[in-house]
């Protein structure tokens, strides 16, 4: 039984190396020139997004029993056109990184069946939120590497409730 454990906890720490290693070629482009980028009007910037991916990644985190410092301002939430600084943004994804490790390092293997209660999809067991995080991830850079791509700055324009369009 102590060989499947090392062979879980392998199989959970190389999918994660995945996912750092294949975000990364998106992640990597971002940069204060092209946060702003979005692919219309309507679509998220970069640095949203970015901002975003971050957030999320440790909020997901704190189902599975981690703690954070980190707070949600783009969960559920539509772009308003504020800017992100892009080296918050990376601290904050690479703190996710960090701590889905130890999640991976620290969770007992029987652990991962267990179940959480989460907002957004109800309750289900720790591991498919854990792969639902990396599809999370992976589906924004996808969009982010679209963006800086094909897209470009948009002007964001005053609503007349005052809000940003």
């Amino acid at each position: 039984m102590k060989q499947t454990g090392k062979v879980q906890k392998a199989i959970l720490l190389e999918m994660l190396e995945q996912n750092k290693f294949t975000s990364s070629f998106s992640l990597n482009q971002i940069n204060s020139d092209n946060a702003n980028f979005r692919l219309n009007e309507k679509t998220a910037s970069v640095g949203f997004i970015y901002r975003h991916i971050g957030e999320t990644t440790n909020t997901f985190a704190q189902f599975l029993g981690v703690k954070t410092d980190i707070v949600n301002t783009t969960l559920a939430q539509t772009d308003t056109g504020k800017k992100y600084d892009v080296e918050t943004s990376r601290a904050q994804v690479e703190q996710g990184y960090l701590t889905l490790e130890k999640l991976i390092n620290e969770t007992p293997d029987e652990d991962w069946l267990g179940k959480v209660d989460t907002p957004f999809f109800g309750t289900i067991t720790k591991i498919r939120l854990f792969a639902h995080t990396l599809y999370h991830i992976s589906h924004h850079c996808g969009q982010i590497s679209s963006a800086i791509a094909k897209g470009k700055a948009y002007e964001m324009k005053k609503q007349e409730d005052g809000g940003m369009e």
